[in-house]
């Protein structure tokens, strides 16, 4: 007989052989749904004990509606979606899954950097349409002694920056949140937020996307750029307020982007961003490889499974509501 009710509100996996290996093994039943609402997700949702979430949204009329929901997973490292504080008011556990894809995400940004330094993608678009000259291109420049900011240096950032090492460049990294101790153990350099947008020759972007953090990156910290810098964006499309992002491109306030995140996602057909040559997109895939993909669901699942069988899980978003 089934212990436990799961409930996936939405997701992209092509099985969930995963989930269903770990949660049978404590008699959960998993309930495979596609929500895009709370409304959705309170209807389907009667009676489960667990949420695994992807995109769909969960606010306080969730956990008002299924008071006997005792976790929420989240599929990745970001919980923006969560009303984490409403969880807290009705002790739900949240979890994530925030070291699932530190090589991918790390690969990502590193390859949207090389390939907007060399301009890569846009050789390519010139020499398919027959074109063989490298002037339309200029101007390019090395990487070696070159300024690299870094917003954000959590475990995916630190990762970046062991990959960018042989490159020879000095790394400025903005994040108030660490201690010192990083500047030797990185050999890098800690840098107040304008500093680094001043001084850099090119920005990768590693930070979540909290209250303090959305739009981090807007017109002001835009027009403080060098406008032969470039701006990589693997974290949370509302970290960089996405219109000012435009203007800066199309005035040539700086050089270029490189994107996997947007504010709105999939990304508007009518977007600006779609039709720049200075801009690179990919759709938010920097997460993805096979490894990563079996890695995500079996956390997310086992996450869920420990809350049930009252153990405390690895990853825990809010640890106040925990009771030992």
């Amino acid at each position: 007989m089934e212990k436990y009710k799961v409930l996936i509100t939405d997701h992209e996996m092509k099985n969930l052989d995963c989930e269903r290996e770990i949660l049978g093994k404590i008699g959960a039943q998993l309930i495979d749904v596609q929500c895009k609402t709370e409304q959705e997700i309170i209807e389907k949702g009667q009676g489960v004990d667990g949420l695994l979430v992807d995109y769909a949204p969960i606010g306080e009329n969730i956990f008002k509606s299924l008071p006997q929901i005792k976790v929420v997973a989240r599929y990745g490292v970001g919980y923006d979606k969560i009303d984490v504080r409403a969880a807290n008011k009705y002790g739900v556990c949240v979890v994530n899954v925030p070291n699932y894809c530190t090589e991918e995400v790390s690969d990502h940004a590193f390859t949207l950097l090389m390939a907007s330094v060399r301009k890569i993608v846009l050789f390519d678009h010139w020499v398919k349409k027959g074109n063989w000259d490298y002037n339309f291109s200029k101007p390019i420049y090395r990487l070696k002694n070159k300024n690299m900011g870094i917003i954000g240096f959590g475990n995916i950032a630190r990762r970046l920056v062991e990959k960018l090492q042989p490159f020879k460049m000095n790394i400025l990294v903005y994040d108030p949140f660490v201690h010192p101790d990083v500047e030797k153990e990185f050999g890098v350099t800690l840098s107040d937020l304008s500093k680094l947008l001043i001084e850099s020759d090119y920005i990768s972007i590693h930070t979540p996307l909290y209250d303090n953090t959305h739009h981090l990156i807007g017109e002001k910290e835009l027009n403080l750029m060098k406008n032969s810098a470039y701006i990589v964006n693997t974290s949370r499309g509302g970290v960089i307020y996405e219109k000012a992002l435009i203007d800066a491109l199309r005035n040539k306030k700086i050089a270029g982007a490189a994107l996997d995140v947007f504010a709105i996602e999939p990304i508007n057909k009518d977007n600006p961003l779609l039709s720049m040559e200075n801009v690179i997109l990919t759709p938010h895939v920097g997460w993805y490889s096979e490894e990563s993909q079996r890695e995500l669901q079996t956390k997310a699942a086992q996450g869920v499974a420990d809350v049930l069988m009252k153990k405390r899980p690895d990853f825990l978003v809010n640890p106040e509501v925990w009771k030992d």
